[in-house]
């Protein structure tokens, strides 16, 4: 789901109410508009070609319509202040979140794709992943924003507004998520030719929920015990795969790509591109051009007996 109009955070919902009063003073005016026009024409006197051209009017006083004027400006003056007034209010109501106990995030916008970090939370390691975040319903977040690249914007239309990621700046934008779910993140900051493919997931779990989650992804990767799986991880270690990626438990310490210890558990692969199955992710690994056009992963041309032996080891990192 990505909607601003179905808000799940207490930050949306404030941007929501901005949202309705804007339109609802919008709608007034068009409305008044469309009236003022309508008692025009019906007044307005009725002539043909052959009527001759009225030209008393030129110079004369109207002291009627300067007063609808005049008062049509005023009011549209208040109602614009009323606006400002309205936004300033949100604005301070949006920075007034209390973030004690917050969870924090530090996530970085690459070309195109979204590498998070999890900080060390209640003593328990940190971790990393790939275009997804897993939040506890409830408690307030913090994410800590960069760029690596070009300018980026972090956007959650169901928990906040926009928040620009400028390289060599960093920033930081705080929501908390009240209604358990999957809410849908973008890029809203054109950032190449892959921009509209640059998404991720956010994922509101129950506070149990979530700590089964995040206690999963702590633990490195399982060492394989089938001979299949076996062979898939020697082809990954063999392959320029682990000079790119990371899969704790396994001697790939790649940081050009993402995290992939536990990628079998995301939903999507590509930054939202694909979902996460077997056939998407083999297309991705042998042509991913095709898949992402621009997309900087190189392809990974592999004997059938190799590729589906690497499918098999990927599938059990969960």
């Amino acid at each position: 789901m990505q909607s601003a109009l179905s808000a799940a955070g207490i930050q949306a919902s404030r941007i929501l109410d901005l949202w309705h009063l804007t339109l609802a003073v919008c709608c007034v005016v068009f409305a008044a508009i469309l009236l003022a026009c309508l008692i025009a024409m019906m007044r307005a006197t009725r002539a043909n070609r052959a009527t001759p051209a009225d030209l008393s009017v030129v110079g004369r006083r109207e002291p009627r319509v300067r007063f609808w004027v005049v008062a049509a400006t005023g009011v549209s003056t208040f109602l614009l202040f009323g606006l400002v007034l309205a936004d300033v209010l949100t604005d301070r109501a949006l920075s007034l979140l209390p973030v004690e106990n917050a969870l924090r995030i530090e996530m970085t916008g690459y070309q195109w794709w979204w590498q998070v970090r999890y900080s060390n939370d209640g003593g328990a390691p940190g971790f990393t992943l790939a275009n997804e975040l897993h939040v506890p319903v409830g408690r307030p977040v913090v994410v800590s924003l960069k760029a690596a690249d070009v300018i980026h914007t972090f956007w959650v239309p169901n928990l906040h507004g926009k928040k620009d990621m400028i390289p060599g700046r960093d920033a930081t934008i705080e929501f908390r998520a009240d209604k358990a779910g999957v809410y849908r993140g973008q890029c809203a900051e054109f950032c190449g030719y892959e921009h509209a493919l640059m998404a991720f997931q956010v994922i509101a779990d129950p506070p149990a929920q979530y700590e089964d989650w995040a206690a999963r992804q702590r633990q490195p990767s399982i060492a394989p015990s089938d001979e299949i799986v076996m062979r898939g991880r020697d082809v990954f270690m063999g392959q320029d795969c682990a000079r790119c990626h990371t899969v704790r438990g396994t001697d790939a310490q790649g940081t050009i790509g993402p995290d992939l210890t536990h990628i079998a558990s995301r939903q999507y692969i590509a930054a939202g591109t694909l979902a996460n199955n077997r056939g998407n992710l083999a297309g991705w690994i042998v042509d991913p051009r095709t898949l992402k056009p621009g997309t900087v992963m190189p392809p990974t041309r592999l004997p059938p007996a190799d590729l589906q032996a690497l499918l098999g080891w990927m599938e059990t990192l969960k």
